[in-house]
């Protein structure tokens, strides 16, 4: 505020200042260098691969058996695919950053990591459809597989039922359960000795697959796999007791055996998945880092820009 002296008195004077407006600041990002950049990363990597599959193809020689191992091959594989994506995402980091026309390292860096989300996204469709593809095609193959079979089977069924029919006609049913009761010993409950050998034999299966299923039998039941299999094999009781112990410790045995089989097998696999996943994630973070360094490459100098243009 300044102040006015008019004769003997004085009056303050207001100053007013125009106040600046504050200029925007203008877009740093340039979508369509993002995109090309993506695209060529994409398609590099993508030719890449392709030269390691046919390197590896031609050190196939099965005429000679002198191809590389299993192992080996697959070793070879991962790495190359792991260098492809690198390479691919430092080139794509670096036409994104060229073509962006930015001079800010700063600006560059996140081109490069744009080209290297895009281009992930890119790689994910691409094989997303690949495998959409494939699933189809067996789907197809698959469905008229089965339309075939099925056509064939009405035939033959067409063919059969007037066959089956007049031998239908001609079946007692009352001879079929005479038949089945007299092959596992009429109710079950009869006397073991008065049995033959194959309603023994039958009668102890059902018992045993019951203690397998179940797990445990009554005790009744119990005594009676005892006196069916002492009869069969003409052995005292207590010796058939001891044998059926001696099965049931091994049938025991087993399961559990097959039970920690079962978690090993299902630790392994979650320990596999694991390692697969560190090192899809080790993989990404690197290909971050080439695409980052790729754009840092293609950063234009502002020095030399100006003077090109100057």
């Amino acid at each position: 505020m300044a102040t006015r002296t008019i004769g003997a008195t004085t009056t303050p004077e207001t100053v007013t200042r125009p106040i600046e407006a504050t200029a925007p600041l203008p877009h740093r990002i340039s979508w369509g260098a993002i995109l090309a950049g993506a695209i060529v990363a994409v398609a590099v990597g993508a030719m890449l691969s392709i030269l390691g599959v046919a390197v590896g193809a031609s050190s196939v020689d099965a005429t000679n058996a002198q191809s590389p191992s299993g192992s080996t091959v697959g070793i070879a594989a991962g790495a190359w695919l792991l260098i492809s994506n690198l390479i691919g995402l430092a080139v794509g980091g670096y036409v994104a950053a060229r073509l962006s026309g930015s001079a800010d390292g700063t600006d560059s860096t996140l081109h490069g990591l744009s080209v290297w989300g895009i281009g992930y996204l890119l790689s994910a469709v691409l094989l997303g459809n690949i495998v959409a593809g494939t699933a189809s095609t067996a789907t197809q193959g698959i469905s008229s597989m089965v339309g075939g079979l099925g056509q064939a089977a009405g035939q033959a069924t067409s063919a059969a039922s007037g066959p089956a029919s007049r031998l239908a006609s001609q079946v007692n049913p009352q001879q079929i359960i005479d038949r089945a009761q007299n092959a596992l010993g009429g109710s079950g409950g009869g006397n073991p000795a008065a049995m033959n050998s194959d309603q023994r034999k039958a009668e102890i299966g059902q018992l045993l697959t019951r203690r397998v299923t179940d797990g445990n039998l009554p005790q009744q039941d119990r005594d009676r796999l005892n006196q069916l299999v002492a009869a069969e094999y003409n052995i005292p009781a207590d010796e058939a007791n001891r044998r059926l112990q001696q099965v049931e410790q091994q049938a025991t045995q087993t399961a559990q055996n097959a039970e920690r089989q079962a978690r090993e097998a299902a630790d392994a696999a979650a320990t596999a998945s694991a390692v697969a996943a560190y090192w899809a994630f080790a993989a990404m973070l690197l290909g971050a880092v080439a695409a980052v360094l790729g754009a840092r490459m293609g950063t234009r100098n502002a020095t030399t820009a100006s003077r090109r243009y100057a």
